[in-house]
């Protein structure tokens, strides 16, 4: 039996939205993940609605489709009853899927889940949600199509707003002929056919950039954000980063690529240092790319989770995060302020939080709450890096 974890199904959490998904399919309760007091966004959009509507008009529904990049398992809820196969890199979507079929009642296991470094058996019918990386979906589509028969079809749906002109042009290229529908409230879908004959591109993900600081090449799968090179906020904060010695628990929050956390453990030969993302394609980079400076990884925990879920409280001496502003294409402080709250309860008394933020988001207001001291280490133009440290 599927049970709601940790950190997930709060008590009195009441969202600030409809969480009433009406469908072809059925009505259903959703929410988005993580649970956040008074969340307000929907855990669907208009392409979810868009797709669904579509589907239901077919005069067969398909079995077992394919759904990829399902954000809050809103299509895996609605068409629970044909056996989906759901592929997606989110640790929070699987969680989202499987807490929302929990939810409406419905059976956990009726939607297998398949996270992004395996590939999925063949469909005759691929339902895709737009990701915001158009990186991810190039690798999707490379390592998919292989696998899918001369006249199998790929749905994608996504914003308008969201949709690049470069979108087409991919689609065509790896897949086969595409028929985009008209808009519907803001919404677009496309149907691609699948045409075997079409010479398959070589797939280039994933990646690697030179790192010069650790004389090596950083190996980025295609779902991380700052791909191609280090991105401005992370090199800040390794421009200060805190001296550490002797024994102890480092915690590389959101390690993308896990360079922040390697530079840690290689300033600190002794210390002990996660690696935690809720990406499986970020953690997989980070301990592709700790091999190649620490033979052994036993001083090394590399988790795939929701925050810090997985952490016993007071278990660790120093948190370093550069936090996300956005989920998926949503803009908002949520996760970020998700950190700081579990940060204060896995720090050990006296130990430290040092996050790097855009200098426009006001971070001391929301830390103030939960640690003794607050204070500014360093700031240029468009960053700020900040130390916040728990009581004793």
């Amino acid at each position: 039996m599927y049970l709601p974890g940790r950190g997930r199904i709060v008590r009195g959490m009441k969202p600030s939205v409809d969480t009433r998904f009406e469908t072809p399919f059925g009505a259903f309760e959703l929410r988005r993940q993580p649970l956040l007091p008074k969340e307000r966004l929907r855990a669907w959009d208009a392409a979810d609605a868009y797709l669904l509507e579509e589907l239901a008009r077919e005069p067969e529904w398909p079995r077992s489709p394919l759904l990829v990049n399902d954000a809050f398992g809103a299509l895996g809820t609605a068409l629970h009853g044909l056996e989906p196969r759901s592929w997606s890199d989110s640790f929070l979507a699987r969680q989202a899927l499987r807490d929302n079929l929990w939810r409406n009642g419905l059976d956990t296991a009726s939607v297998a889940f398949i996270d992004s470094l395996q590939t999925p058996p063949a469909a005759e019918r691929v339902l895709i949600k737009l990701p915001k990386s158009l990186a991810l979906l190039e690798d999707q589509l490379l390592r998919l199509k292989p696998r899918l028969a001369e006249g199998a079809e790929v749905w994608l749906a996504g914003m308008q707003k969201a949709m690049p002109r470069s979108l087409w042009p991919l689609l065509e290229r790896t897949v086969g002929p595409c028929d985009t529908l008209p808009g519907r409230r803001k919404a677009k879908l496309i149907r691609a056919r699948v045409d075997s004959r079409l010479p398959l591109p070589e797939n280039p993900w994933p990646g690697r950039y030179r790192f010069d600081e650790a004389d090596i090449e950083l190996l980025n799968h295609s779902a991380l954000f700052s791909r191609e090179r280090l991105d401005i906020g992370t090199r800040f904060l390794l421009e200060h980063l805190p001296q550490t010695e002797g024994e102890g628990d480092i915690v590389d929050l959101g390690c993308g690529n896990g360079v922040i956390g390697l530079m840690a453990a290689r300033q600190n030969p002794e210390a002990r240092v996660s690696f935690v993302d809720e990406s499986w394609m970020a953690v997989a980079s980070a301990r592709e790319n700790l091999r190649q400076v620490d033979a052994d990884l036993r001083r090394c925990r590399f988790v795939v989770g929701n925050v810090l879920d997985d952490f016993e409280t007071a278990s660790a001496d120093l948190i370093l995060c550069n936090p996300p502003f956005h989920q998926q294409q949503a803009v908002g402080e949520g996760i970020a302020r998700l950190m700081f709250r579990e940060s204060a309860r896995v720090l050990r008394p006296g130990g430290e939080l040092w996050l790097v933020a855009n200098r426009h988001l006001d971070y001391r207001r929301p830390l103030r709450r939960r640690y003794a001291t607050v204070e500014q280490v360093a700031q240029n133009r468009k960053f700020v890096l900040l130390r916040a440290i728990t009581g004793q």
